[in-house]
């Protein structure tokens, strides 16, 4: 039986995850919660899943949560320190789904006590990836993606023989606005860009997906997670999203990993490995799918996957500051303050005006975050102001 914390339990991700062990209780067991503020959600989950600990990281919901809970026997906390405890508490696996930089402080406690990561929160390794990494050598934690892409990826990559690898390959659905102009874009609302064609997801992934800036960070993650180079990680845009990612040999061939997109099946590898178990989603009918297609994105009308490129290249502090002012840029449009196309132009203008030295340790990471969110979060306000005006 593997012992199991989930953060960010509450999420798509984090619900996905819930659905599988609680479907398999006699191979897991659940030892924390975590949610942000959802207390009867996160109340349900502990039930259902006989938590030993759950967790609100917003210690206002911490009431709601104990009176959901009354008489459950599952302890009930609050706060961003009794997040990280969660994080430490004895399980084997951690799912990592915290949406966000939030997330850094959490996934770094369990891997400095040596977990296994089911990893979800893409913005762990794009904020600080380098210091990341060498912690995971350090104590020996083992990370396991849950992006469809990298979880993809990391099935046919044959680490131990880099030299024989060409290139990855990360596929793209492109989006609910693939085809459509820059000038069309500029009204998208937010009803739209949370609309994904293929994949049922949070609305903040759903605005990255739209936006194409979620293939961007996932260059930046797969660049910490597969040593290949920034140079031989490419991006080819599959609007069918059967095809997961892929690998390129040497040889001339190509491993791929297909699947319908459900996210069960990369969240059910991360629970199980180095084992597989049963998942309930669709199966691919080889017989009924029509065509495969595929194409190069364009940077003209997606901007945000040579903007996260760039960054990338810079590296330092600039790959940090990409995420924060994504996360504020996009929580903006979602509120109605900026438009669609305000996004990538918020990340890019804080990019340009904010370039601290380099971050040497995770405290340095949290202060660049902070403050590329108030730089961002200032040119935002004087958009609004003028379009208001």
């Amino acid at each position: 039986m593997k012992r199991v914390t989930i953060l960010g339990s509450t999420g798509s991700v984090g619900r996905n995850t819930v659905e599988l062990v609680a479907a398999d209780r006699a191979r897991f067991a659940t030892e924390a919660l975590v949610a942000n503020r959802n207390a009867k959600l996160l109340a349900e989950q502990a039930r259902a899943l006989g938590a030993r600990r759950a967790v609100v990281a917003d210690e206002g919901a911490l009431a709601e949560l104990r009176a959901h809970l009354a008489g459950s026997g599952i302890e009930a906390v609050a706060g961003q320190a009794a997040v990280v405890e969660a994080a430490q508490m004895p399980a084997d696996i951690v799912m990592a789904a915290i949406v966000g930089a939030a997330g850094l402080a959490p996934t770094l406690a369990a891997i400095r006590r040596g977990a296994t990561i089911g990893l979800a929160n893409k913005e762990t390794l794009v904020c600080a990836g380098a210091l990341v990494t060498a912690e995971v050598a350090r104590h020996k934690a083992t990370l396991i993606p849950v992006d469809s892409e990298h979880s993809a990826i990391f099935q046919v990559f044959d680490a131990a023989r880099l030299d024989r690898i060409e290139k990855v390959i990360l596929t793209a659905s492109g989006g609910p606005f693939r085809t459509w102009t820059r000038e069309r874009m500029a009204g998208v609302t937010p009803a739209q860009a949370v609309a994904h064609p293929n994949w049922s997801m949070g609305a903040k992934i759903s605005v990255d997906s739209a936006t194409m800036m979620n293939k961007g960070l996932e260059v930046i993650e797969a660049f910490h997670l597969f040593p290949v180079g920034a140079d031989r990680i490419e991006i080819v845009v599959h609007p069918q999203s059967v095809i997961h990612s892929m690998v390129a040999y040497v040889d001339g061939s190509v491993l791929a990993q297909l699947g319908t997109p459900d996210m069960r099946m990369p969240i059910s590898l991360a629970l199980a490995w180095p084992d597989r178990m049963a998942t309930p989603g669709a199966r691919l009918d080889f017989a009924k799918l029509s065509s495969l297609t595929f194409e190069a994105p364009d940077p003209v009308r997606f901007p945000a996957i040579s903007l996260a490129r760039h960054a990338l290249q810079l590296g330092g502090a600039v790959p940090t500051i990409l995420n924060a002012a994504n996360e504020i840029a996009v929580a903006a449009f979602l509120a109605g303050r900026i438009g669609f196309l305000d996004i990538v132009a918020t990340v890019e203008a804080t990019l340009s005006a904010y370039r601290p030295p380099a971050p040497t340790d995770i405290a340095d990471v949290v202060a660049i975050d902070a403050e590329a969110r108030v730089q961002a979060e200032s040119r935002i306000a004087a958009l609004h102001g003028r379009r208001r005006a």
